[in-house]
């Protein structure tokens, strides 16, 4: 069972690591401004815009079909990402790199769901798959950094292959879970493609007449889903889905804020800055797991608010007391890896086996939306004020998250 967990982390891992490995390498793969932002951007949006579908998908044709799939998919276009001729075909590469991201997130979740169906040991289950995932975003940008230097840009996208096949060596064992039987919801899915990729896309390119596009599609999502056999039952509506927005609302926001400080008003360079997130990522590679355990022996409620709150007093504590920055981005790093775990076990502990695919991706695609909000608002927030105004307004926010969690 531990071989079968480590290789449904890597799976997640792997998505991780590829939003941030790419950051320090930026420079090195295109000398346009406007193509270094579109291969950072290109996977983020897709994998936001797919989450929701590739959870339909996971429960529609089997998690572990679609897992493998995705795994597979993932390596196959790294390695074609490695030797990508252009900057074009590389932001190409990276668009459909995030659409095989979002297969590996929902899947994985209901995977873990159906290995581990007693509610104590899923917890911790998830607790180990979150913790591996923050490895991931702190290893990003150090072995990005690395791997450029010391053998190119294309060494970033060739270290995923052979993860991503030892992952499908570890998950062989992986449970099967049949195929959700009824039609496939294709107004569902296209509108929800839709409706989240266009708002990404406005938000990203402020082109905020495409808003009008995403509530038009996000209409035709909420008038499609009334239907007995809807991709994403209401049951599963519930105001954690909008916690898991506000706390990557606040986690994204945050970063970006502060990442524009740190250089623009402190001075620090690319690496430097990187370094100085350091009290902040380090806690989402090991804290997860203590999460898991206790989520497991009290239950998601008092871990969550718990998160949300040390989450807003490190923000607080950032936006008025910059020089103590160590322990306020501690805050925020303790804070998140208890927010987070608490939240997944929440959600698709409390969903029906066979929808656990659609309740991840339903969460993860509300975090998705939710973080390309924080960096949008909070970043024009901080051009219209101040740093400090900007993170006491995600403060605020992530204290209506703690008291928005119903928990479990």
């Amino acid at each position: 069972m531990a071989r079968l967990l480590t290789g449904l982390s890597l799976g997640y891992f792997l998505v991780m690591l590829d939003t941030t490995i790419v950051t320090v390498a930026l420079p090195s793969l295109s000398p346009s401004l406007a193509d270094q932002q579109w291969i950072s951007n290109g996977y983020t949006l897709t994998f936001a815009a797919f989450l929701l579908t590739a959870g339909a998908w996971s429960d529609r044709f089997g998690a572990r079909r679609v897992f493998f799939t995705g795994l597979l998919s993932f390596a196959a276009l790294s390695l074609l990402s490695a030797v990508s001729p252009s900057p074009v075909a590389l932001i190409a590469l990276r668009a459909l790199l995030g659409v095989a991201g979002a297969l590996l997130v929902p899947s994985s979740l209901s995977l873990i769901a159906a290995a581990y169906p007693v509610p104590a040991a899923r917890a911790k289950a998830m607790g180990v798959w979150a913790a591996v995932s923050g490895t991931g975003l702190v290893a990003g940008p150090l072995l990005g950094g690395v791997l450029t230097q010391a053998f190119g840009w294309r060494a970033i996208f060739l270290v995923n292959v052979p993860v991503a096949l030892l992952a499908v060596a570890l998950s062989r064992s992986a449970p099967p879970t049949p195929p959700k039987p009824g039609r496939v919801d294709w107004v569902g899915q296209v509108s929800a493609v839709v409706a989240l990729s266009t708002l990404t896309y406005a938000l990203v390119e402020s082109m905020f007449w495409l808003l009008l596009v995403s509530s038009a599609a996000a209409a035709v999502f909420v008038a499609s889903q009334r239907r007995p056999d809807a991709m994403l039952p209401v049951s599963l509506l519930s105001r954690n889905l909008l916690a898991g927005a506000i706390v990557n609302f606040g986690l994204s926001g945050v970063l970006f804020v502060l990442s524009l400080y740190f250089q623009q008003s402190r001075g620090y360079s690319p690496s430097t800055t990187g370094l100085a997130f350091l009290p902040l990522t380090i806690p989402t590679a090991f804290n997860p797991i203590f999460t898991g355990r206790l989520v497991a022996r009290i239950g998601s409620r008092i871990p969550a608010v718990a998160g949300f709150l040390l989450m807003s007093s490190g923000a607080l504590l950032q936006a008025f007391f910059p020089a103590l920055s160590v322990v306020a981005l501690a805050l925020l790093g303790f804070g998140v890896s208890l927010a987070i775990p608490s939240l997944l076990t929440a959600v698709v502990g409390s969903a029906p086996r066979e929808l656990a695919g659609i309740a991840g991706g339903a969460l993860n695609a509300s975090r998705q939306t939710g973080a390309v909000l924080g960096v949008a608002v909070l970043g024009a927030l901080l051009n219209a004020t101040t740093t400090t105004t900007a993170l006491a307004a995600a403060g605020g926010l992530l204290l209506i998250g703690a008291l928005l969690f119903p928990g479990s």
